[in-house]
Parts: structure tokens; sequence; C-alpha cells
């Protein structure tokens, strides 16, 4: 008999997952998604009867399970007692969600965001996106623009190639020797994290992809007055978004850059994490 898969809230991104899911021939229901004219939704106990649920990306926000297109709201603690052992649940960027749900209520909890093929997906519109909302948000071109871009994981090394492509002068930062080398390998400007302060006054937008604090008020002291601030760490993030307000300057946050720029990519990314999950545990689609 084929499975019942569920997708319980999130964006966009689960909009189009649903319909991905329904168009290769599986049995898929939706709860929480009715702002986004999610598939087949059905009422919420019937969700919770599905074989494998696909919970957002991230799985939780604000104390409450992460649910934009919806007006009501769900309490994720009132939730995990009414599920079943045998069933597969799968959600983004869980954190110490899955091991707990595991020892207190017996769930088999995977997080489908913690797949690197998934997270270098992920890179690809959150450097194309943060490129497009720093052009909304600017008078001047990004060609001739200097640019500093904090760290170099899968974020920062995309998003310094592409600002480079557009013909920005680039200087990337890290602190791994490592990074630092690829940076001048690649034709990037390199900058030590500890040499930050006192070299910050000559960029015009500063990109930053670390979630740990960098950036606090005696550092943003030193950016220059037209300076853009651009944050892309998930929380807590890298710029002190108080200090910044304090100091007048200007901080344009951009949380979950895939799901608002192009959700049908990054929901073609989730879809196929979901397979390798499935295929590894035996289970194939």
């Amino acid at each position: 008999m084929q499975r019942r898969i569920a997708v319980i809230g999130g964006d966009m991104r689960q909009v189009y997952l649903g319909q991905m899911l329904l168009e290769d021939g599986q049995d898929v229901v939706t709860w929480g998604l009715e702002k986004g004219n999610g598939p087949r939704p059905v009422p919420l106990h019937m969700a919770l009867e599905a074989d494998i649920l696909i919970l957002p990306l991230p799985a939780c926000r604000g104390g409450g399970l992460n649910l934009p297109l919806t007006d009501t709201a769900l309490d994720p603690e009132q939730l995990w007692p009414r599920l079943r052992y045998d069933q597969l649940v799968l959600g983004g960027m869980t954190g110490e969600l899955a091991p707990r749900l595991m020892a207190e209520f017996g769930l088999t909890v995977v997080d489908y965001y913690d797949r690197e093929e998934l997270q270098v997906a992920n890179a690809v519109p959150t450097a194309e996106g943060a490129i497009q909302r720093v052009m909304e948000a600017t008078d001047v071109t990004l060609h001739g623009s200097r640019c500093l871009v904090l760290g170099f994981g899968r974020v920062g090394r995309l998003l310094a190639d592409r600002l480079k492509a557009l013909g920005a002068a680039v200087t990337a930062a890290a602190r791994r020797y490592s990074d630092l080398a690829w940076m001048e390998a690649l034709g990037f400007e390199s900058l030590p994290i500890k040499a930050l302060p006192g070299n910050l006054g000559g960029f015009d937008v500063i990109f930053n992809t670390v979630p740990a604090p960098l950036l606090d008020a005696a550092r943003l002291k030193e950016v220059g007055e037209n300076c853009l601030l651009v944050e892309l760490a998930s929380a807590p993030g890298g710029i002190d978004a108080a200090a910044a307000k304090a100091l007048g300057c200007r901080l344009l946050p951009m949380p979950s850059l895939p799901g608002a720029v192009a959700p049908r990519t990054a929901a073609r990314a989730i879809c196929g994490s979901i397979r390798h999950i499935l295929e590894e545990r035996g289970e194939p689609m």
C-alpha cells in the first residue's frame, strides 16, 4: 500500500514541495498552507495520520510551529504526543528537537536540512537573492562597488564569486587560514577576521554569512555612513541589530532568502534531499 505523505506548515517552498510530490504520483496531503493554495488540504487530525510528516524549514519559529501561510497557531509541544512511533518525521533546522523527540516520545525525526547537498543547493538562491535585494536597495551598481563578505563557507564563497562576476571589488574575511588561501587563489582580496578592526571603513556593502557575533557597536562605528549592511546568517547572526539601529546604520536582515526569492528551486532541493533520506533508509519513493 502506498504511504501517505503530509506536508505540514511552512512557506511557499512547502507548497511547491507538495505539488512536486503529487506530480510524482505520491499520495500527498497538506495542512497549514491555505494562503499559498497548498495541494489537497485536509484537517490537522487527518494530516497527522500520514506515514511521513514533512515539517517546515525551519521547523519552528518564535516558539511555535513555522506557519506563515495560515492564521492558525500551533504549539508544537501539543503536536508531538499525537504522533505515532512508526511515523517518520522530516523537518528542517530541527536543532535539539530531533534527539529530544526520539528520547521522550520514541519518534523517528530526521533533519533534511542537515545534509550537504541541500545546504549547497540552498546557497545558490541565497547568494542570488542577496544580490537582488541589494540592487533594489541601492542607487548605484554593484559594478565598481567595494564589497566585504564575512565568512567563506557555502554562501560566502558563492556570493563572492557572483559579486566579482558583476564587477564588484570583493574582499572576503574568514578565520581559517585555508579559507584565506582559497580567497587568494580565486582572486579575492583576503582579510583575517581578527584584522577587521580598523579595516571596515572603506566598503559600500558588507555581507555577513557568519552566525556568530562579529560586528558589535565598536566595529559598527567604523562603518562608512553610506555603507549597507546585509545580514544573511541565521540567528543570532553576526551583526548587532540593536547597535546598528542606535548608530543609524543601514541594515538589511535577509532571513530565509531561498523561500522568499526562489521557492520553487528551494523546494526542488528539499524534495531531492527527502528522496535521498528515504533511499538511504531503504524506503525509496
